[in-house]
């Protein structure tokens, strides 16, 4: 049956280029459609001969949008499997983003973009409860943006989709994961001179992170966990887990953490996808020592 996705949330957190990328993987696209007009687009005569998704972008600039009825209205369409994709991004974010390109936020012309802001969180609150996923940008290249709606849209898959991303908290935890796990009782590879260029990709790291105390029991038991709970998640009716490795700077522990989960849960079976959201940034010794002030000598 072909799907039905409405793609909304808050403007400015990249509706537009979901819908773009949606279209490149052969999704019938429309942007801003009038409610009115949504059975008639679902089901209108030159899609009679075709079997594509539907992919329709709506937020508070669409005519008749009302967030409370919306849910039902895509549930009232025949012949399709509604879902709703819930856009959403912080709000520091997305005041950036307007900025960048000076455009005006739909609910505040003629004030500035964070009134309008915080004007569509309440009022889109509905839609993000009744949401089948929620998908944060703020931290999503164009590219991984792309990456993540291939691997939720692009095929109709019948398994759970699972990411492993590595992130460090100096930077901000990750928004996208449903379980975090920190990883800042391990020494930090950062204060090892010959470790601090390289990241937990690299073998001399996840060598060195491997030999630390209690690497064994905490990756043994945290796959325990994952291999309990990620069956129970799709039983439930959820369709993409998010997972988490968090180290302070995100180059080392988390990086080495988050390959080595990925291996041990192939061999359970899952497909997981990897993505390291601090990889390619720096080693910064102020960052690292801003952090970890109270881990000092062990780390060294």
């Amino acid at each position: 049956m072909p799907r039905l996705l409405l793609v909304t949330g808050m403007s400015g957190a990249g509706k537009s280029s979901v819908l773009d990328a949606l279209e490149d993987m052969g999704w019938d696209t429309v942007d801003n459609l009038p409610t009115s007009l949504l059975h008639d687009f679902v089901h209108g005569a030159d899609r009679a001969r075709r079997q594509a998704h539907v992919a329709v972008g709506m937020d508070a600039r669409s005519r008749g949008f009302d967030p409370q009825a919306l849910p039902s209205l895509l549930r009232s369409i025949p012949g399709v499997r509604p879902e709703i994709l819930y856009l959403d991004a912080t709000g520091a974010e997305l005041i950036r983003r307007y900025g960048e390109t000076r455009r005006r936020h739909p609910l505040s012309p003629d004030r500035p973009a964070e009134d309008g802001i915080a004007r569509e969180r309440d009022l889109t609150v509905a839609l993000r409860l009744a949401a089948d996923s929620v998908l944060d940008t703020t931290d999503l290249k164009p590219a991984d943006l792309r990456d993540e709606l291939r691997r939720r849209y692009g095929d109709e898959g019948d398994e759970l989709v699972v990411t492993i991303a590595s992130f460090g908290f100096a930077r901000g935890i990750s928004r996208t994961a449903d379980l975090v796990f920190d990883l800042r009782f391990l020494p930090n590879p950062h204060w090892v001179d010959e470790l601090r260029p390289l990241t937990g990709a690299d073998a001399p790291v996840a060598d060195f992170v491997a030999r630390q105390d209690g690497w064994d029991e905490f990756m043994g038991r945290t796959e325990e966990l994952l291999a309990f709970l990620l069956p129970r998640y799709w039983e439930a009716g959820k369709a993409y887990v998010g997972i988490a490795f968090g180290c302070t700077g995100g180059r080392h522990r988390s990086v080495a953490a988050a390959i080595a989960m990925g291996e041990r849960l192939r061999h359970r079976g899952f497909s997981p996808n990897i993505r390291h959201r601090d990889l390619a940034l720096g080693p910064d010794d102020s960052l690292e020592q801003g952090v970890e002030r109270n881990e000092g000598p062990r780390d060294r």
